[in-house]
């Protein structure tokens, strides 16, 4: 069974900020856009950037293996070396981690490397990776 692409539509505070966020940090391949939103190819997921106001002041994380996971947040399972990559370039951006890369649940069913960070508007991103993807929904 294939699984259709998801769409998700976000908010962000500075359109062209996220703009370069997602489109040359991330690498996301920018869509249809106007000047209140922008489409992008989330790895063959449709990801939405509306310009909004939001407040961010009052983060909500639980607590997820000893670290204090940010809600709400999104974000894909790469192959594992895609996210390597991704992790070096997100270093080398000198984008703050929320959580720093690191491997959750180390030797138990559903192991995964995970990375937590923000974009531009504050909405906290995770990316995983699970050596064995058969493992994406072990318990």
């Amino acid at each position: 069974m294939s699984i259709p692409p998801f769409h998700l539509a976000i908010p962000v505070t500075q359109l062209e900020e996220a703009r370069i966020f997602y489109r040359d940090i991330i690498g996301c391949q920018e869509g249809r856009s106007s000047d209140h939103w922008v489409d992008f190819d989330f790895y063959g997921h449709q990801l939405v950037i509306h310009l909004k106001e939001i407040d961010n002041s009052l983060p909500i994380s639980n607590p997820v293996d000893g670290k204090a996971v940010p809600v709400p947040h999104f974000g894909v399972v790469l192959p594992w070396n895609d996210f390597q990559a991704l992790s070096s370039k997100i270093k080398e951006a000198g984008i703050a981690f929320i959580i720093e890369p690191y491997t959750r649940f180390e030797g138990e069913p559903g192991e995964q490397a995970t990375m937590f960070f923000n974009d531009p508007s504050g909405n906290a991103l995770e990316f995983k990776s699970f050596r064995d993807i058969k493992m994406l929904f072990a318990k």
